[in-house]
């Protein structure tokens, strides 16, 4: 059973973990024309409601889904190629941080375990946090990687690597996303989760512990500063 919106913010995790895309990142809509000039391409269009569909994915799980919506199989390989170079380009040109994600880290920073869990490849999610100023206050990222047999998100692999690479207990820990698959991801990883940005459709949104519009909400700051000088409680 989720605690109740109240509980969560006079909560004090032993470490936090933040999405990059979506959540600390504005990369979101350079993933949407990233997807959009990959179909044209190939001749496709994007089917209605892709964008919703594809949110949060890791870019070969996206590609393999843009290949499957329109019937393509076949068109897996270069429709994810294709992706991810339009992404890189666009990202690297463009890198533009989320309201409040600055301040919310800088008051965060120094006080606890900082980690990133991520979808996105290591030398995006490195670049972004590096131009937006971010990168040093992270003692941790972590990505999906074949190698050490860490899967992507909605898997729960990122959350609980990162959290044991923070020195905590999953449940002593806070997830904050964006999509329902980090959501999901985080929660079963035993995390709480605290959702930001326009609450998706759906009922997955239950499994955040609470939703707020952006990470410079009035209340989410003040539990920020209040956690951050070391007045916060524990719970149970």
């Amino acid at each position: 059973m989720n605690r109740s919106d109240h509980d969560l913010l006079d909560w004090s995790p032993e470490a936090v973990v933040f999405d990059c895309d979506g959540t600390l990142m504005d990369s979101e809509r350079h993933w949407q024309e990233a997807r959009s000039q990959a179909f044209r391409e190939h001749g496709l269009q994007p089917p209605p409601g892709f964008a919703e569909q594809a949110l949060g994915l890791h870019y070969e799980d996206c590609g393999r889904l843009m290949a499957q919506s329109v019937h393509k199989p076949e068109l897996t390989e270069g429709l994810t190629g294709a992706l991810l170079d339009h992404f890189l380009a666009l990202v690297t040109d463009e890198p533009v941080t989320m309201p409040g994600a600055v301040r919310v880290v800088r008051l965060l920073s120094g006080r606890l375990p900082l980690a990133v869990a991520s979808n996105c490849p290591r030398v995006v999610v490195e670049g972004s946090l590096a131009r937006a100023g971010l990168l040093e206050h992270f003692e941790h990222l972590v990505v999906p990687d074949t190698g050490d047999r860490v899967r992507p998100k909605p898997h729960p692999d990122v959350y609980a690597v990162a959290a044991r690479l923070c020195g905590v207990h999953p449940h002593r820990a806070l997830a904050v996303e964006d999509s329902l698959t980090g959501v999901e991801a985080a929660r079963r990883a035993g995390l709480r989760v605290l959702g930001v940005g326009p609450r998706p459709k759906g009922d997955g949104t239950g499994q955040a512990d609470r939703w707020l519009p952006t990470l410079d909400a009035p209340e989410l700051l003040a539990w920020a500063d209040t956690l951050g000088s070391g007045r916060g409680t524990q719970s149970p």
